[in-house]
């Protein structure tokens, strides 16, 4: 039977306690981000999870909003019986500790419930992610070049004798 190390994700992400509520609101921008991990070295001080950061100060460090309690889990567990245990408590991710509370991973239910992610899933999606990256910002610099190029309708309007700016075209952004 396979066993919560053997399922866990061994390289897991994971911040430093001098990061700041806000830069863990941009983390998880990211919706597959479930979880930070707050880790002091190699041991885990805190995990938190996105309900953590509601009212939260956004300076203060987020250490001080998370939690470890009933977020972490020890290596040896049984996969099966931790997945359903999660799975019936809607909850997407444990972060893996050993007895000293060192981090060792995290263990990271499916969507579906079904199974945990592996390092091969997690890898695929960073790929999609890069990629989606690579297409927007190409789309943003086609749409740059031809906001650039002039067009018969770019052309120069004739004085009009009135002062002040030039009312806003459509696709000009906002009107003054």
């Amino acid at each position: 039977m396979p066993t919560v190390e053997d399922v866990m994700l061994h390289t897991p992400r994971t911040c430093g306690p001098e990061t700041t509520v806000a830069q863990a609101r941009a983390v998880f921008a990211d919706d597959h981000i479930h979880a930070v991990l707050v880790v002091d070295g190699p041991t885990l001080v805190s995990v938190v999870e996105r309900a953590d950061l509601e009212g939260a100060d956004p300076e203060a460090p987020v250490s001080t909003v998370g939690a470890l309690d009933g977020r972490v889990i020890g290596p040896g567990g049984d996969a099966e019986d931790v997945r359903l245990a999660m799975a019936a408590r809607r909850q997407r991710r444990l972060a893996v500790v050993d007895h000293d509370g060192t981090l060792l991973g995290l263990l990271c239910l499916k969507r579906s419930g079904r199974g945990f992610c592996s390092a091969e899933d997690v890898a695929a999606r960073e790929a999609e992610r890069a990629a989606r990256r690579v297409e927007h910002r190409a789309q943003d610099a086609a749409e740059g070049a031809a906001e650039a190029t002039p067009s018969a309708s770019a052309a120069p309007h004739p004085p009009s004798g009135r002062s002040g700016p030039t009312p806003a075209r459509a696709g000009d952004g906002p009107g003054w």
